[in-house]
């Protein structure tokens, strides 16, 4: 069940960081320049309230958390967190191989 879970989110992280390129290709068409959507702009599209105090929780729990973890994380492209997000948990996901050398049956 878990394995199933890890590759469904995989298969959903992946998709949404496709989707997320071809966005970020088409406005960079349509702009004549190259514009990337972070993190952090996704994450104040989506959760318009939550998004703005997630500062304030994170530097409440540990002052240098923000600086050194999640700020760099919030400022990188969506399409590269997604794509190895989705990687990683398809990595996770996927069935044990068969040993080589043993017999399976009787």
């Amino acid at each position: 069940m878990i394995r199933f879970l890890s590759r469904f989110l995989g298969l959903v992280f992946l998709a949404a960081g496709f989707v997320c390129l071809v966005y970020d290709g088409a406005r960079s068409i349509a702009n004549n320049g190259v514009r990337v959507t972070s993190v952090s702009d996704l994450a104040f599209t989506l959760f318009k309230d939550r998004a703005s105090a997630l500062q304030g929780s994170v530097e409440a729990v540990a002052p240098w958390l923000w600086q050194i973890l999640v700020l760099p994380l919030t400022l990188a492209p969506a399409a590269l967190i997604g794509l190895v997000i989705g990687a990683v948990l398809l990595w996770i996901g996927q069935p044990a191989r068969e040993r080589i050398g043993f017999l399976s049956g009787p």
